[in-house]
């Protein structure tokens, strides 16, 4: 039980939604039970499948940790 209010008690330090097209990106930021944060984008396009005629989301999921923020960051610089 007290993994699990532990779990509960830990919120999004912060979230952000972008529409790009068919696509819509998610960034989360997220703390660990040690304090620790991490940021997860989540990328999200809706499809049809034809053969079942209904609609879904195609998601993919990137986990990016505190301690390879700065590489990240770096990296945007170069661009």
């Amino acid at each position: 039980m007290e993994d699990n209010e532990n779990f509960e008690r830990r919120e999004d330090v912060f979230s952000k939604s972008v529409r790009a097209g068919k696509r819509t990106y998610f960034f989360d930021v997220k703390a660990t039970r040690a304090d620790q944060f991490y940021l997860t984008i989540t990328e999200s396009k809706r499809k049809f499948n034809s053969e079942s005629g209904k609609f879904f989301y195609e998601k993919h999921k990137i986990f990016l940790y505190q301690e390879d923020f700065e590489k990240f960051d770096n990296f945007s610089k170069m661009m």
